[in-house]
Parts: C-alpha cells; sequence; structure tokens
C-alpha cells in the first residue's frame, strides 16, 4: 500500500495548480493512496506475455466505401436556404470584418 505524505500531496497540487486546504489535503492523501494502490495491483496482473496495446478493444473500420451516388436536388436544396447566390449558400461571415461594401 502506498501511503502518501502531506508534502507529495501538496506537491500534487502545486502541479496541478490547485490550491488546497488542510481538510482537502488530508481528504485527497487517502484518495490518491488508494488510486496508487489499485495502479500497482494493474501492475501485478500486466505479464511480459501479454503485449501491450492502445485499445481496450481491437479496432474496426466502420466506414462505408466511398462510392459516388445520386443526392439531392441542388436548386430544389438551394430553394430551401435563407439565402443563396451563385448556386452557393450565403452564409454570415464569421471571421474579421467584412470587405468595405459587403455585406456580412
Amino acid at each position: 500500500m502506498v501511503a502518501l505524505s502531506d508534502e507529495e500531496v501538496q506537491h500534487v497540487a502545486r502541479l496541478a495548480r490547485v490550491a488546497l486546504s488542510t481538510s482537502e489535503r488530508d481528504q485527497l492523501r487517502g484518495q490518491l493512496s488508494d488510486i496508487l494502490a489499485y495502479a500497482e495491483q494493474v501492475g501485478e496482473v500486466a505479464a511480459e506475455d501479454v503485449p501491450p496495446t492502445s485499445h481496450p478493444y481491437p479496432l474496426v473500420n466502420v466506414d462505408r466505401a466511398d462510392d459516388p451516388r445520386p443526392s439531392l436536388d441542388r436548386e430544389a436544396v438551394l430553394s430551401q436556404a435563407p439565402r443563396a447566390e451563385q448556386q452557393r449558400f450565403r452564409v454570415p461571415r464569421i471571421l474579421g470584418e467584412a470587405p468595405d461594401g459587403e455585406e456580412a
């Protein structure tokens, strides 16, 4: 069992830039000690014959094939937009100021 000292808890709090009261340090000392004890248990289970993994489950690509297929009619979609011009959606500028004379 790992038992942290008050100085170690203060050091962790300082690294995390967290101000702790004495009662909070006392409470966290026990909780952090428990976390370290659990980490030790995990270390005991991990054996050299177990390969390291980045994920607990095997990853499978679930993306569909990128095949062209029919989509909505452009004119029908643009007719539903609040503003459109030159066969595109017209949206408000979100970065910087609009150039002189251009409506944002």
